[in-house]
């Protein structure tokens, strides 16, 4: 139990660090396998649009592991664990009509596995999945020890996306912010209205396939250069 113990407080201490998302992930996994004794320990991600599970992190280096396709929602044993949002435990995966990849399995001699969903606040991010290469019963202390390690890779993943998000919002409002500026210099130049001036930066970004805010961006510069002169 002291293992298990040491591996939680060795994640703590990453989810407080100043590494970044994927490395965090990486290490996640990486202290999982050792200290659960897995061959194969891999977090996925769900991709909300495409409704589907992606692997995000693994300590494999199995390519045809790493380089399984995306799994839909409800398919497969994570498919079905996250559209669930129950952990499941299959005693080997080589007979399990819910497995999918079966060859990959019998390649890399994995057996018994684990899927436990990655929830932030009963929306589900993500599976963690930890496989065994023998035959093994997965015990309560085995099950709240994963449970816990799953909580905090959801609570680092929610973090990430809300960063993300107020990087997006962040980014638009200065796309937006050049965008008007590039606007108000065209229409002094030309003396066009604000809709004509919306116009010509659009068919630009279009015809030479800039972004808006490249192509604000220029008339910025070429306006501030012109002034210079």
């Amino acid at each position: 139990m002291k293992e298990e113990l040491d591996a939680i407080s060795q994640i703590s201490e990453l989810i407080i660090s100043d590494k970044g998302f994927e490395d965090v992930l990486r290490l996640m996994v990486n202290i999982t396998a050792q200290v659960m004794k897995s061959n194969i320990c891999s977090l996925m991600l769900l991709d909300e649009k495409k409704k589907v599970l992606e692997i995000k992190a693994t300590q494999s280096v199995s390519e045809a592991y790493n380089k399984k396709p995306p799994i839909k929602l409800g398919e497969g044993v994570a498919g079905k664990v996250a559209l669930e949002k129950k952990p499941m435990i299959i005693p080997d995966v080589r007979n399990d009509p819910y497995y999918r990849n079966k060859e990959i399995a019998e390649k890399e001699g994995l057996c018994s596995l684990v899927s436990l969903p990655l929830m932030v606040r009963g929306k589900i991010v993500g599976v963690l999945n930890l496989y065994t290469s023998k035959p093994r019963e997965f015990h309560d202390d085995d099950i709240k020890t994963l449970t816990t390690i799953a909580n905090q890779a959801a609570v680092v993943i929610e973090n990430y996306r809300l960063l993300m998000e107020s990087e997006f919002v962040k980014e638009e409002l200065e796309t937006r912010k050049k965008i008007e500026r590039a606007k108000g210099f065209l229409m002094t130049e030309y003396n066009i209205n604000e809709e004509e001036a919306y116009r010509r930066i659009q068919k630009y970004s279009m015809n030479k396939q800039k972004s808006m805010k490249e192509v604000a961006e220029a008339v910025i510069l070429a306006w501030e250069m012109k002034k210079k002169i």
